[in-house]
């Protein structure tokens, strides 16, 4: 290919709808089914809604959703790195522990893969918000107990901006949930959505400078 093409091309690829407003931080959200829109109709979880908002309110944000239905902290653990090499996010969602709690998973195990995935991403540079989780009295009010603790210790020893359970006023909302009583459907991600923002916004602050 001669200088001449490969001027065209290159200019041709500056001047593609949407290359100016290209976003230059990213928002990596790691979490299990309640992020990755199971049982909805693609574009229509809380998380695209948030992508969308971001277009609107912080357009130097983009979204990656890496999380999978299903996924325990162990197996966020270990997509973690390969997602931080990959996307070099500036800000990093976590979502996980849900399903450690419905499988009776100790809490030491799961408080140690959430720290080790925190100080992983911190290590690359992002800032981390952690999510609580629902927990079910599967195993009874002890268990419980200790799960939701794991999370106020770790933003508080870790210093992390930490989001109350998301899904815990639309699951006692009549019309919000899915027909298994677990997921939220599709009328529930707005007000997922709206508990996630107050405790976002403030972080939104990019960075990188845009080339």
């Amino acid at each position: 290919m001669n200088y001449r093409v490969w001027m065209l091309l290159w200019m041709g690829w500056l001047a593609m709808p949407g290359w100016a407003h290209a976003a230059s931080c990213t928002l990596l959200i790691v979490g299990d089914s309640l992020s990755s829109g199971y049982g909805l109709e693609t574009g229509t979880s809380w998380v695209a809604k948030l992508d969308a908002r971001l277009k609107k309110s912080a357009p130097d944000w983009r979204v990656v959703n890496a999380s999978v239905s299903g996924d325990t902290t162990q197996n966020g653990l270990q997509r973690l790195s390969p997602a931080l090499q990959r996307q070099h996010p500036q800000g990093v969602l976590i979502e996980l522990g849900g399903n450690d709690a419905l499988r009776g998973i100790p809490p030491a195990e799961i408080k140690r893969n959430l720290l080790a995935m925190i100080r992983q991403a911190k290590a690359a540079g992002a800032w981390v918000v952690l999510f609580d989780v629902p927990v079910l009295p599967n195993y009874g009010k002890p268990y419980a107990d200790a799960i939701s603790r794991i999370y106020a210790e770790l933003a508080r020893e870790e210093k992390l901006t930490r989001i109350p359970c998301f899904v815990c006023g639309v699951g006692v909302t009549s019309g919000l949930m899915q027909a298994d009583g677990i997921h939220p459907n599709e009328a529930a991600q707005a007000q997922m959505l709206d508990a996630v923002w107050p405790h976002l916004q403030p972080k939104l602050r990019c960075p990188v400078k845009k080339p």
